[in-house]
């Protein structure tokens, strides 16, 4: 049997996280208040900034992403007879959470309040508690090399061996143990681009108003990409926030920051990094356009911190969200919206945020969860929500069929009467999707699900066929 301890970090090593980012999104999902009430407590130090978001954004620590490796090297050192410490910068209680969860450790060392416990200050710690060398030492990270130096073995979690390198010219016995390997595909799945066909919505006003012309394509254009980077920073907020409730979601957990495949670090810098980007490009459309998208970004944000708690708010607030691109391409283009076109859309996106609570309903009765995480729909609203989607679903047709009467569409329209069919599919495909969602079929979100579904695609196709046959019959 080994006589050292074996001394294990938390961060980047135990769990593939930070527990810092981790307890500070935690708070700042229920209150809004703390940014400013961390940048306070950072005056008086990082540990004093610990201890406050411990105590204000408590993480589930069952739902971490734990490194699987580092367990099993852990579990396999004390069933061989040897003694453990989790010792970590995190603060102390969170660190006893976690320790209390995995029941791998004999001991718990973390951050005071007072006391930051990394890189010199730990290798002083762990030196006056194991004495030099009278421990092995498991980390990942730069700051982690002079505890390294006063270790019996080090042991490196790392995807490269570069870090190692160091340490082993040091003199250490090093071992390595196989970190999580960056790539770029999780950074693109985060910031979704396939979500950004919903930001094709700035071109209608364009194709309504039959302003075909490459100036008004090319401010559309630019309209739709500064719209995709601002509702990217969004997404990647709307994730950070619902770090719990994703982890909870058997197929959300998946996700990049849920699953520890992006450092959520990164995600708090990716935030201000795309939404500066986007709001940069929409200054050349003009104050109006940027006004819009800060209305934008100002209702996302409201709905990421608060909105998307409250019953049926949630839903007028998607349903806005939607109709907003529709405003952004009008003003970016200067064209003018018709009532006609905005009453369609507020009762359409309606209609379709409505699937998406449905979806999630669904889901919570088929795994028997009561409550929607995250959410303040309860699995009996079921019901109530699909007549929701299929009502506001109907009247958006209702409302389409009273503009193909109007005498906007006898100047736009050679042959008007085509455009009936336009109608007849959008009931069939609402139909469709309201019954698919409640057979347990549908995407999380009904824009992404047309997007692949066959059947979707035909009826957009036979859509614009309609539209076309109007205009050239």
């Amino acid at each position: 049997m080994d006589t050292r301890t074996l001394v294990v970090d938390l961060d980047g090593t135990l769990i593939r996280s930070d527990m810092l980012f981790e307890s500070f999104w935690a708070a700042f999902a229920r209150r809004w208040t703390v940014p400013f009430q961390s940048a306070l407590a950072l005056g008086r130090g990082r540990a004093a900034l610990k201890e406050l978001l411990s105590r204000l954004g408590p993480v589930e620590a069952a739902s971490l992403p734990y490194n699987e490796a580092v367990i099993a090297y852990v579990r396999a050192w004390r069933e061989g007879g040897g003694r453990t410490a989790l010792v970590t910068a995190t603060d102390r209680a969170l660190a006893e959470d976690i320790a209390a969860h995995l029941g791998l450790f004999d001991e718990v060392h973390g951050s005071d309040g007072s006391v930051n416990l990394k890189g010199g200050r730990k290798a002083e710690f762990l030196v006056t508690r194991f004495g030099p060398g009278g421990f092995d030492y498991i980390g990942d990270a730069e700051a982690d090399l002079p505890v390294w130096a006063q270790s019996g073995k080090a042991i490196v979690v790392a995807s490269t061996p570069e870090l190692g390198d160091r340490v082993k010219a040091g003199g250490r016995e090093v071992e390595r143990i196989e970190g999580v390997e960056r790539r770029l595909k999780p950074y693109l799945k985060e910031i979704r681009p396939h979500q950004w066909m919903k930001n094709l919505l700035v071109f209608l006003p364009m194709l309504a108003g039959h302003q075909f012309n490459v100036p008004t394509f090319l401010q559309a254009l630019l309209a739709f990409v500064a719209f995709s980077l601002t509702a990217s920073s969004v997404y990647v907020l709307n994730d950070l926030l619902d770090l719990s409730a994703d982890r909870a979601h058997p197929r959300k957990r998946n996700r990049p920051f849920a699953s520890g495949a992006i450092p959520i670090a990164h995600g708090t810098f990716m935030v201000p990094g795309l939404l500066l980007a986007g709001l940069a490009l929409a200054v050349p459309l003009g104050w109006g356009f940027l006004g819009v998208m800060l209305v934008y970004v100002v209702l996302t944000t409201g709905y990421s911190l608060y909105l998307k708690r409250l019953i049926v708010v949630d839903i007028v607030a998607l349903a806005t969200l939607y109709t907003l691109r529709i405003v952004a391409g009008g003003v970016a283009t200067g064209i003018e919206l018709s009532v006609w076109l905005l009453a369609f859309s507020v009762f359409f996106f309606f209609a379709l945020a409505a699937v998406k609570r449905q979806a999630e309903l669904v889901d919570g009765v088929a795994t028997g969860t009561k409550q929607a995480a995250g959410r303040g729909y309860i699995s009996d609203d079921l019901h109530l929500v699909e007549t929701m989607a299929t009502g506001s679903g109907y009247v958006s047709v209702l409302v389409m069929a009273l503009y193909l009467n109007s005498p906007n569409v006898q100047m736009l329209y050679t042959q008007p009467a085509a455009l009936w069919g336009i109608c007849m599919i959008l009931l069939f495909w609402i139909s469709r999707i309201v019954m698919l969602t409640h057979r347990g079929r549908m995407h999380d979100d009904p824009v992404v699900f047309a997007a692949k579904d066959p059947v979707s695609l035909v009826s957009l196709l036979l859509i614009l066929g309609c539209a076309a046959a109007g205009m050239l019959l």
